[in-house]
């Protein structure tokens, strides 16, 4: 059975959830509420942003750029970056390395699923 990874709400209007990840990468989806914003900050991962729908205005170091379907903007690592969200929007965020914060906070929020051999058996009985 695929595991679900569960959606966790990053800050008011935006919510991600991880896509994939492995050894040296992770990829999210975001959705993004039409005026949605999230505030500059940084992070050691460089990212990959891709619109996948909407339109945003990434502000980059104080730079803005608007964004929309079908746009890549690449942000180096410990870069200042932030978001206002112009329509509602999709994007798939690309890091490396990856995000273990986020990762771990999956963990966390994840319901456990315990399986015992005892428990097989009975049930094959």
């Amino acid at each position: 059975m695929k595991r679900e990874n569960p959606t966790i709400e990053i800050c008011p209007g935006i919510t991600r959830r991880t896509v994939a990840h492995g050894n040296t990468m992770y990829q999210m989806l975001a959705t993004l509420a039409a005026g949605s914003q999230m505030p500059a900050h940084s992070h050691p991962q460089e990212q990959i942003v891709h619109i996948l729908e909407g339109k945003m205005r990434l502000i980059v170091e104080g730079v803005p750029h608007e964004l929309s379907a079908g746009d890549s903007f690449y942000l180096a690592s410990n870069v200042s970056h932030g978001v206002e969200t112009l329509s509602a929007t999709r994007v798939l965020d690309t890091f490396s390395p990856p995000r273990t914060d986020y990762l771990a906070v999956d963990e966390k929020v994840l319901p456990r699923r315990v399986c015992s051999s005892s428990a097989s058996n009975k049930a094959a009985d």
